[in-house]
């Protein structure tokens, strides 16, 4: 199973302050570096986090593989065939969500999905598309054409009883086996973190994960120690 970090919560960070730091870019380089199969960034219409100038300065520098996740509006697939992700990952977006909140309503209007994957396939742009676990989702991703499913696991990450956690894997499994026999890469997603991501590997149809902000949180505390070591190092080797 590959790692595909997601960025979006390094500028959610920068933009709390409105300033130039933490860099979305750099923490790419960092993640790639340290074995990350794929970077991931989602570009929403407000810019609440990942900006246009982020999206140009990934694709120069991504050396993995850039997924850029959007809505299928035109603004988006603009910039998207002058970027050229390898990956385009279609995501349901709504402006007052915190996080996005479950998978794509395909059926609420098909023709312009149908549409979208068309133009990105025609440059070579594969095309994966966010789903809830469920088989007609799947029927829809091999109708419309998709190269991948990303299946969101929200669901599963928030439930709190076993045999809750039991029913969400096992929807899950059944997706994944369906995607995976029918010709689909699959890959998932959504509130993954160190504890819960041990029972997905066991679905082996499930190539790659992508997963962001438990890997910001972690990282906020495994560095802390020595960022603050770093700074008294400076204050106390060149203070007068």
């Amino acid at each position: 199973m590959k790692l595909a970090v997601n960025i979006d919560h390094i500028a959610t960070l920068r933009e709390a302050r409105g300033e130039n730091e933490p860099d979305p870019v750099i923490a790419a380089g960092i993640c790639e570096l340290a074995g990350a199969e794929g970077i991931v960034c989602h570009l929403r219409e407000d810019r609440r986090h990942i900006n246009d100038r982020d999206v140009r300065l990934l694709r120069d520098i991504v050396k993995t593989k850039l997924d850029l996740e959007m809505a299928a509006t035109d603004e988006m697939l603009k910039i998207a065939i002058e970027i050229l992700p390898e990956i385009v990952t279609l995501v349901p977006e709504k402006r007052k969500e915190l996080t996005t909140e479950g998978g794509l309503d395909i059926l609420s209007d098909k023709k312009r999905f149908e549409d979208v994957i068309k133009e990105l396939k025609a440059k070579d742009i594969m095309v994966s598309l966010f789903i809830d676990p469920e088989p007609a989702n799947v029927d829809l991703a091999i109708e419309m054409n998709a190269d991948i499913i990303e299946i969101h696991t929200g669901k599963y990450a928030n439930t709190v009883k076993e045999k809750d956690q039991i029913f969400e894997l096992s929807k899950i499994g059944v997706t994944a086996r369906m995607a995976s026999e029918l010709g689909l890469i699959v890959t998932a997603g959504h509130g993954l973190n160190y504890t819960n991501i041990f029972p997905l590997l066991n679905i082996t149809e499930i190539t790659e994960v992508s997963i962001g902000h438990s890997l910001i949180s972690r990282a906020a505390f495994t560095g802390l120690q020595k960022a603050v070591e770093d700074m008294l190092n400076i204050i106390r080797v060149n203070r007068n």
